[in-house]
């Protein structure tokens, strides 16, 4: 079966064409910096690499494009929509609706929809995915794989707030966490690659972070909670912040509720600090000098730092930390900010090994570290294409 992955990130569509069960890549590609003045464009075959660049400036015209590609009568791979049994698309937020893979029906985009005010930067971008692939693929099934089912087992100590209980029980207000697919895949990959590896700390960093503790390859503690909104500092978005501030913006400097969400989610983070929100650019004007991006840099470095020690103790001891996702798996400067000074845990990288640029696992941790550390490219789109190859099976 032809399976058609679209994974939809807030700034970012990875795709790829499957055939499952052999696994086999047809192609792949990704468009990344959607809605800023430039973004970029590939398509891979076994035959072509295309690479380009022009202004994508939603999520839409990047999936059209997608489609222009893959039925492109000279480098294509299709000669016709049908060809395509299942279109499997990544979903942020399920909230309580949803806690495993499942098809695609009015009701199940309603609920997708009704869920966009806790994942605003995520779910209108997969809806919009959703309706497309409608359009274009209308002889495919249609699936969904939610990001939060793979939290699902974080316990009650974890994931209920200290809020009235009622909150939680008729409203469902709660610690999800995302970046679920991605998590579990790379987990996986670890524990595959590892003697021991019953405790482990996997750190996705990309335009959006998080951070799992993951014990016996369940998830038992998770950085984001309600909404994608909350932990590490992100490419837009500000991660933890006292909600007093929310309050004293409101009440004292006069800001609407809605201009706080936007600020917090579409003006903060490494943007709000630096003025960019690719780290590559941060990367760049940090070699040149410019402060704001060393100390934004520095204060990223510093949030995960804080995280890895807490999840240590969550998880009473630590075999490895994985870093993985767009950043942490090509920034060896930023994987440098995070393990300096953390011998205390058993983390010492080799600058070397560090400095290797690879698609594949690596250990770039010394040969006396305590604790592991690894690179492990994640591939969300495998783990997608087999949860729905299974559902589709069963």
């Amino acid at each position: 079966m032809k399976i058609l992955i679209i994974n939809s990130g807030s700034s970012s569509i990875k795709y790829q064409l499957m055939i499952v069960p052999t696994n086999e890549v047809i192609c792949s590609g990704m468009i990344d910096r959607i809605g800023l003045e430039t973004s970029n464009i590939t398509f891979k075959t076994a035959a072509n690499s295309i690479e380009e660049s022009l202004p994508i400036e939603t999520h839409k015209v990047g999936l059209q494009k997608v489609a222009e590609m893959l039925l492109d009568p000279e480098k294509g791979v299709i000669k016709s929509t049908s060809e395509i049994g299942a279109v499997g698309h990544r979903v942020v937020h399920g909230g309580s609706y949803f806690s495993d893979t499942t098809i695609i029906t009015k009701e199940v985009k309603e609920k997708i929809k009704e869920l966009s005010e806790l994942a605003p930067l995520h779910n209108p971008a997969h809806l919009v995915g959703i309706n497309v692939a409608e359009e274009i693929f209308a002889t495919a099934k249609q699936v969904a794989v939610f990001d939060t089912a793979f939290h699902q087992t974080i316990p009650v100590e974890a994931h209920k707030y200290a809020i009235p209980n009622y909150l939680l029980t008729e409203n469902k207000v709660r610690v999800y966490g995302f970046h679920g697919t991605s998590h579990k895949y790379v987990s996986e990959k670890a524990i595959e690659n590892l003697e021991k590896s019953s405790k482990i700390i996997t750190i996705h960093l990309g335009n959006g972070c998080s951070m799992t503790a993951i014990k016996d390859g369940k998830s038992i503690d998770h950085t984001m909670g309600f909404s994608p909104s909350n932990g590490l500092i992100m490419g837009t978005r500000a991660g933890d912040i006292d909600q007093s501030v929310i309050f004293y913006m409101v009440k004292n400097l006069g800001y609407s509720a809605d201009e706080v969400n936007s600020i917090l989610l579409k003006q903060s983070g490494m943007l709000g600090l630096t003025g960019y929100s690719d780290l590559r650019d941060i990367e760049s004007e940090a070699a040149k000098g410019n402060k704001d991006c060393e100390l934004a840099l520095l204060m990223n470095a510093y949030r995960i730092r804080k995280f890895i020690g807490s999840y240590a103790a969550a998880l009473n001891g630590l075999d490895a930390i994985i870093f993985t996702a767009g950043i942490g798996e090509n920034s060896s400067y930023m994987r440098q900010l995070v393990c300096t000074d953390m011998d205390y845990f058993g983390i010492e990288i080799d600058d070397e090994k560090n400095q290797i640029r690879s698609k594949e696992i690596r250990e770039i941790s010394k040969p006396n570290s305590k604790t592991k550390v690894l690179v492990i490219p994640t591939d969300e789109e495998y783990e997608i294409a087999n949860q729905v190859y299974q559902l589709l099976q069963n």
